[in-house]
């Protein structure tokens, strides 16, 4: 597999010198003279998408958030991702065997929900997809392409060593199809594959963290030549602006080979730190359902579903789906670190997405269309945040001179303190939305002061733009 990839790079060296173009051998020393692209840097937020076989019994018991776990193996008992169903179907006495015996039969294979699948997506079209994104902000889009139960969601020409050919891959493209409508519409297009788990190749379930998860993982030269393979061919169908992996990578395998054919074939394509090696080339760090305490200097992307579960979980309600008003101060706190959110859908089986994940995109959405100017493009101010004992809680973000704040929550007085801050003769301090006007403000030692002469009603998180502050 590495001459393969060398040939590759060879055939590139041809073609992208002729057109000025770097080209990177499978090095480290070469792999790191890049930089990552500005575009990820500034499109702050991105959806995912966890579709599958897995959407079809849509079912896992949605206990407890991934971030709040204590016992690991009571989580996966009871785990309330619903894309691991087929790991839960696995284990002895569990939930989700006793569902999955009443509702199929004991003895219903997992892998025949492929002709579900395919029956149920017959009317299914990428564009209403994309229009959804589009219209909400989204400026990017990442695809399940292979899940850890190692189903394909295009026609791999890659033949699993224990199936038979096009048995473990759906004959749709459902990746190529939304990769063609989301660059239509001008969205980046990202591919997830779980390079480290393959349920195909371990048959033993995960019962723990440790050292359950990190046994699972196959380490065969099969396995190896099989991932390698598989990665390479997304590389060459899709081109990915971002290549996201999963649960670490097989050490023998084929990575820098894989990043050099990535980078040479697109440039402008980022990879994620979720390859266990070579972490120094990775363009961002990818922390789930959680939030970093303090603005980093790296990029980094926080993922999670707005329930529990990734996959879609019929079981869910708004008990475990966040509400908007949360997603919204979730976002802002995200960015106000420097970092994107790659907020996950669940779609049902048959590619609709439901009404109560709908509801949330469509409130968040709403909201960017009056504040998104706070949002994208910006970078990280001196502070992420500031709050006092009297109740005020700010989150920042810049632009050029100007700077956003957003108001989580008020002073009992209606005082908002920015400190760190100097103003210009020019600047100006203006509440953004429907009134759209100046506010006056007074310059402290410790900042500036804004008095605000009526309540913020009703508003999920108010933003003030301050033009022309001094840097």
């Amino acid at each position: 597999m590495r001459k393969f990839s060398l040939c590759i790079v060879i055939q590139f060296l041809f073609l992208c010198s002729s057109h000025g173009q770097k080209v990177y051998l499978p090095t480290v020393e070469s792999l790191k003279d890049r930089t990552t692209p500005a575009w990820f840097g500034n499109a702050k937020l991105g959806i995912f998408i966890h579709w599958g076989l897995y959407s079809v019994p849509a079912w896992a018991e949605p206990t407890i958030s991934v971030d709040k776990v204590t016992d690991w193996k009571e989580f996966y008992r009871n785990n309330p991702y619903a894309e691991w169903y087929l790991n839960s179907l696995r284990i002895k006495n569990s939930p989700t065997k006793a569902y999955h015996a009443q509702k199929y039969g004991s003895d219903f294979d997992y892998y025949k929900f492929k002709d579900t699948l395919a029956f149920k997506t017959t009317t299914w079209k990428a564009d209403s997809w994309i229009e959804i994104f589009q219209n909400i902000g989204a400026r990017y889009v990442v695809i399940t392409s292979k899940h850890h139960d190692g189903f394909m969601m295009y026609p791999s020409t890659v033949t699993n060593p224990f199936y038979r050919g096009g048995e473990l891959c759906s004959s749709r493209d459902f990746v190529g199809e939304l990769a063609e409508a989301a660059r239509k519409k001008g969205l980046k297009f990202g591919v997830y594959y779980s390079g480290g788990l393959d349920w195909t190749f371990n048959h033993s379930p995960i019962t723990n963290l440790w050292p359950d998860l990190f046994h699972s993982m196959p380490t065969s030269i099969a396995y190896t030549m099989y991932a390698d393979c598989q990665v390479h061919e997304i590389i060459h169908k899709y081109k990915p602006d971002i290549l996201w992996n999963d649960v670490n990578y097989p050490k023998n395998g084929d990575l820098l080979g894989i990043f050099s054919e990535l980078f040479n074939t697109n440039p402008n394509a980022v990879i994620n730190d979720r390859w266990e090696q070579y972490q120094e080339l990775s363009d961002y760090k990818t922390p789930e359902y959680k939030v970093l305490d303090s603005i980093s200097t790296k990029k980094w992307e926080t993922c999670r579903g707005l329930g529990y579960s990734f996959g879609y979980n019929q079981r869910e309600d708004e008990k475990q789906v966040i509400s908007s008003a949360d997603l919204i101060r979730l976002f802002v706190d995200i960015v106000s670190k420097n970092g994107n959110l790659l907020l996950n859908i669940g779609p049902k089986a048959d590619g609709t997405i439901p009404q109560i994940q709908l509801d949330r995109l469509h409130d968040l959405g709403k909201w960017l269309k009056i504040n998104g100017e706070g949002i994208f493009d910006t970078q990280a101010w001196k502070i992420a945040n500031y709050h006092n004992a009297n109740g005020l809680d700010l989150r920042f973000t810049q632009k050029g001179n100007d700077l956003y704040v957003f108001i989580f929550s008020l002073s009992k007085n209606n005082v908002i303190q920015i400190p760190y801050l100097n103003l210009t003769n020019h600047s100006e301090v203006v509440m953004v939305g429907e009134d759209k006007g100046k506010i006056n403000f007074k310059q402290s030692a410790e900042g500036i002061e804004i008095q605000l002469t009526k309540q913020l009603k009703g508003a999920l998180c108010p933003m003030i733009k301050i033009s022309n502050v001094q840097k």
